[in-house]
């Protein structure tokens, strides 16, 4: 017992190394300017792969879900390590083509964190049910961070001189996909279950549930409670304001803080730490304080942040304002990644947790897919009517609206019960 307590933990060590490396996808505002500047693309077709790959992680997260279920952990993450690298390596080929980028970054690429994702997270929830929003939020704490180490690298690789974009933006695929092969596949390999029935040493259940209850729900009767669909609105909400933020974020800081010393990229990276840092943050807090009373917290603080974003760059010190805000909205974020999962998991069970929560992700990559490109337009528009200050009111506000219909319809959300049929 003791052993397996100890290397448990070595699960969490390969969690960190490969939700690090999958964080790259919220690095892609970083791709953006570059991008639109060596191709002539629109605001519209930069955030494209972006939004294919939010879709596309989401579809792989369904299926993977189920198969990582029934033949672990350790096939599955590697198939996504695979998937990741060869997206990169065939998006290093086509960076002059609009529809290759979108297939070789967006989808084949969004397929391999979709793999990949689900892994670390469905071995965590098993190894740690004493610890679950805490393991959780840790397990997932280097895809948030990712942007910090990727953001800055990637801008500098790719550089600041637009004749030199056509040989730097492919090498910078190249490279990331040598890493993705290597650092994915390889993290992938320590994974295992737990054998049945174990438990830590010296832990028991919470004993919350009656006698005529049991405790794991299937993804068919997981989908045939209210619940679910309450949580899928509060991920979706929550999503909205964290996704929406980071993919405008490099924008955001270039075009409305013009005078600021500081680049997207670092912005990003700031940014991306707070994300990282919230998902342990808030993981650890709902151990504690309980899930609903710690989403509530996340909401607010949503709230928050959507009002230092209002009127960049029409007011004094708005860039410290700026960046306290996107620093707000990447904390707050960061805490829907952890909680979500461990909703997951004490509503309908560690079981199936992987297919289960698969299915509630669907939240976020639907989110992923339709969100930014429709606040996407609204910036072109009023980028082309010269009045960005109106464009990024207009998103915030809106975005604010969503976290207190959010922070509302988690008051109502409770625990399922499943009745033992006879």
């Amino acid at each position: 017992m003791e052993q397996n307590l100890g290397n448990r933990w070595r699960f969490v060590g390969a969690a960190l190394v490969m939700q690090l490396c999958l964080g790259v996808l919220y690095s892609w505002s970083v791709f953006r300017t570059p991008i639109e500047v060596m191709n002539g693309w629109t605001k519209a077709q930069s955030i494209a792969p972006y939004r294919f790959s939010l879709l596309f992680f989401t579809i792989a997260m369904i299926f993977a879900g189920f198969w990582q279920d029934k033949k672990g952990p350790k096939l599955v993450g590697s198939v996504g390590g695979i998937l990741l690298g060869a997206g990169c390596l065939l998006a290093s080929f086509m960076t002059t083509s609009y529809p290759g980028v979108v297939f070789a970054y967006g989808i084949l690429g969004g397929l391999g964190v979709g793999f990949a994702y689900v892994t670390p997270i469905a071995t965590c929830v098993k190894w740690f049910p004493d610890k679950r929003g805490m393991i959780v939020g840790l397990a997932v704490m280097g895809f948030g961070a990712g942007s910090l180490i990727f953001a800055p690298v990637i801008e500098r690789i790719i550089g600041s001189d637009p004749a030199a974009y056509a040989t730097t933006i492919p090498r910078t695929f190249l490279i990331l996909s040598i890493v993705f092969f290597v650092c994915v596949i390889g993290a992938a390999q320590v994974y295992k279950v737990p054998p049945a029935g174990w438990r830590p040493e010296g832990w028991s259940p919470p004993a919350t549930m009656g006698a005529s209850t049991k405790e794991d729900f299937t993804p068919s009767e997981m989908l045939k409670t209210w619940q679910f669909w309450a949580l899928w609105i509060m991920y979706f909400l929550g999503t909205s304001v964290g996704i929406t933020a980071i993919g405008q974020a490099a924008p955001l800081v270039k075009e409305a803080a013009k005078n600021a010393a500081m680049t997207g990229a670092t912005a990003l990276g700031i940014m991306s730490a707070f994300n990282g840092v919230g998902r342990l943050a808030w993981g650890s807090l709902s151990d504690k304080l309980g899930r609903n009373m710690t989403t509530v917290a996340m909401y607010v603080t949503y709230v928050l942040a959507c009002l230092f974003l209002l009127n960049p760059g029409a007011k004094t010190g708005s860039f410290g304002m700026l960046l306290t805000g996107l620093c707000l909205v990447g904390f707050s974020y960061g805490g829907y990644l952890a909680l979500m999962p461990s909703f997951t998991a004490d509503y309908y069970g560690a079981k199936n947790v992987g297919a289960n929560y698969g299915l509630m992700f669907t939240a976020w990559g639907l989110c992923g897919f339709i969100v930014p490109g429709y606040f996407a337009k609204i910036m072109t528009t009023a980028k082309e009517s010269g009045n960005l200050v109106a464009g990024y009111n207009q998103v915030y506000l809106t975005l604010a609206i969503f976290a207190v219909v959010g922070g509302v319809l988690t008051f109502l959300v409770k625990r399922p019960m499943h009745e033992i049929k006879a």
